[in-house]
């Protein structure tokens, strides 16, 4: 597999220095992206980077994830309006573990293999590097000029003329350089890439390794993933869709690429799996065949939750979404977890009622017209009957009580094909 041959089919390059396609044909090439730590979870912002590592691994080359602890506390000023809080090291070494692990899913860090993964971090060579050394020793080798020609500078200073920027920021792009130069040095690191807003950080790497080193490294640069409507990937309402299920849940993560529209779908299988051309292809044509049967969707969110969160999460993710169609089963609605019951009835009109009225054992009449006003009237819920359902089931009992609690907690009612309404012991 050419490496460079499958980003461009795929869409996943920007800008690429030249030279860089000779060196990865010539021999085995170690590569790295950087990564934040401010959060312990990878979000599918990161995925981008990810992706590109786990091409790289699969054509034969070393991928190298670097951890931006010490980066990551100033903050990258092409990225952000505000600088980030300075983390702690306990925390950073916390974030970094659980950042590992998520990306165990997507890279081979274990095997004997010359290309197997690594992960480092930045923190680890910075911490001890005085300020006074620093500057000494970089600092003089990049001139100021350099530094304000880069893009990331100019937007921040064009977009926030009245705060200005900091030294902070404004160092961020020497510490960027000089991750580069650590990692040419100490692990053969001959490649860099990131999201194309990364271009001039990752050059200023390459030039700090030709004045200091004479030595020749390369940039390779993905462009920013959007929408076709023009909207931000990755981000809704309730904020990022992150990889771990404890703030994503598999079922949200799973709904999220399954609702990817028409127009970005075939663009995401091309970056987000390692499907072949043709397998993309055909899925487009099975598309254009029948749309309404989103079969690229499915794909998509098939492939990408079994590769965050495993096969049985997906299983479970596609059986909690049939129930509002009417397909899924009463042991599916049983066994599912608080969230995934939240998440998946999100939006369903909620009534409370007293627990200690459902643990006595209420009427199943006084509880949906009295207590929750689901019907009129008892007349009414009389007169239809034959179409409801309390926990996925037809009505059998008069009397509800606290067995009916899911998550000792929920009762779902059922009016009819579409109704939901949900029921909250309080």
């Amino acid at each position: 597999m050419n490496f460079v041959e499958e980003l461009k089919w795929r869409g996943m390059i920007a800008e690429m220095m030249p030279g860089t396609e000779e060196q990865l044909s010539k021999e085995l090439t170690s590569a790295y992206v950087g990564i934040d730590p401010t959060a312990d979870s990878l979000h599918i912002g990161h995925l981008v980077g990810v992706m590109m590592l786990k091409h790289l691994q699969r054509a034969g080359h070393r991928p190298i994830a670097l951890i931006g602890g010490a980066t990551g506390m100033i903050g990258d000023p092409s990225m952000k309006s505000a600088e980030r809080n300075l983390l702690d090291e306990a925390t950073l070494r916390h974030n970094q573990d659980c950042i590992k692990k998520q990306l165990a899913k997507f890279l081979d860090f274990d095997s004997d293999a010359p290309n197997a993964a690594k992960l480092v971090n930045n923190y680890d060579w910075m911490r001890d590097y005085s300020f006074l050394n620093f500057i000494r020793d970089i600092g003089k080798h990049i001139t100021v000029n350099y530094m304000m020609a880069k893009d990331s500078v100019k937007k921040r200073l064009s977009r926030d003329s009245s705060v200005g920027m900091s030294f902070t920021e404004f160092s961020y792009q020497l510490l960027q350089g000089y991750d580069f130069m650590y990692l040419y040095e100490h692990e053969g690191c001959r490649l860099q890439m990131g999201g194309s807003d990364q271009w001039g950080n990752i050059t200023t790497g390459t030039d700090l390794i030709r004045k200091m080193l004479g030595g020749e490294a390369f940039a390779l640069t993905c462009p920013l993933i959007t929408k076709a409507d023009g909207g931000k990937f990755g981000k809704t309402e309730s904020g990022n869709i992150w990889l771990d299920p404890e703030k994503t849940s598999p079922y949200k993560f799973y709904q999220f690429w399954l609702n990817t529209s028409d127009a970005d779908a075939e663009k995401y299988l091309k970056i987000f799996t390692t499907l072949s051309q043709e397998e993309i292809a055909q899925l487009a044509a099975e598309q254009a065949e029948d749309a309404g049967r989103r079969p690229m969707q499915k794909r998509l969110a098939d492939e990408i939750t079994t590769m965050v969160h495993g096969k049985e999460a997906l299983d479970a993710a596609i059986e909690a979404s049939q129930i509002l169609f009417g397909k899924g089963s009463v042991e599916t609605l049983h066994k599912m977890d608080e969230e995934t019951f939240l998440s998946v009835f999100e939006g369903v009109p909620t009534f409370e009622v007293e627990r200690g009225k459902i643990e006595a054992g209420i009427s199943l009449a006084d509880l949906l017209t009295a207590d929750a006003a689901i019907f009129p009237s008892k007349g009414d819920l009389r007169r239809n009957i034959a179409g409801l359902q309390i926990n996925k089931e037809k009505v059998a009992d008069k009397v509800i009580n606290a067995e009916a609690l899911l998550n000792n907690k929920y009762i779902l009612v059922q009016k009819g094909k579409k109704n939901f309404f949900i029921i909250i012991a309080k």
